[in-house]
């Protein structure tokens, strides 16, 4: 109780999800009314997500059994697997050979509102409507749930893209630009990984429906603090904004 996982479950299972939901945790036997299991292999099936929960040196054994057991995706919320232990590139070699696909690590989570998903541990709950929002900040995105609560407004989907190891921006846009829940596409952006393919994807979308960017960095202070959050630099403004115009993207001030 009061563990990050236990507030994830509660959300999951809170949200009214309509699909199989199944607890994995070696030391209980039931959590909340729904049987556990004690690993991966137990399983009465293959997940088509998986919510990764667990201390930093047990996600990439964690992944190698989901992606052994078929499963397609994952959303690691867990901080703490870096370049300097390793323990980033494990993650990612474990995906690699059943092309499991990562969101995160170090992640709020993913929210689809149409589906009554809430796979993460943002305080509240969002709306279904059909704006996507993809946030590199786990704070921006919580904060944005907030406002929109109080202004009527829903989304089709909520990315906390994390740090980002695996499914980057460009990766999200693909996706969305043909989702029919989605009618619009706001970005929190602190830095842009891979130019080349977030340019491709963003002009892709841009045709198809409304993506609006919100970029800090356009003074110094600001590109300051991208870098401390990101531990990347967010690049020249004029840049970024000239490469944003190009792709047919609306940057918000």
């Amino acid at each position: 109780v009061g563990s990050v996982g236990r507030v994830v479950f509660d959300n999951i299972v809170g949200g009214g999800f309509e699909g199989e939901i199944w607890p994995v945790n070696p030391k209980h036997a039931q959590v909340v009314g729904h049987r556990c299991y004690g690993r991966v292999a137990d399983l009465p099936g293959v997940p088509d997500l998986a919510v990764i929960v667990t201390p930093p040196e047990t996600v990439p054994d964690i992944v190698r059994e989901l992606g052994e057991k078929g499963t397609r995706a994952a959303v690691v919320i867990t901080a703490g697997l870096n370049h300097a232990n390793g323990l980033r590139q494990a993650m990612l070699d474990a995906a690699k050979p059943s092309l499991m696909r990562i969101i995160g690590p170090n992640t709020v989570g993913l929210m689809v509102p149409p589906a009554k998903l809430n796979a993460g541990f943002a305080h509240m709950a969002a709306r279904p409507g059909n704006i996507a929002l993809i946030s590199q900040s786990g704070a921006i995105a919580t904060s944005l749930i907030d406002w929109a609560a109080e202004n009527n407004v829903g989304f089709s989907r909520i990315i906390s893209l994390g740090d980002m190891a695996d499914v980057d921006v460009g990766d999200c846009l693909d996706m969305l630009a043909g989702d029919f829940h989605t009618r619009a596409i706001v970005m929190y952006l602190e830095t842009i990984p891979n130019p080349r393919k977030f340019m491709s994807a963003a002009r892709a979308a841009a045709r198809l429906k409304p993506v609006i960017a919100i970029k800090p960095g356009r003074h110094e202070q600001a590109a300051r603090a991208a870098a401390t959050h990101t531990g990347a630099l967010s690049g020249a403004d004029r840049v970024v904004d000239a490469a944003l115009r190009r792709a047919g993207v609306l940057r918000v001030d």
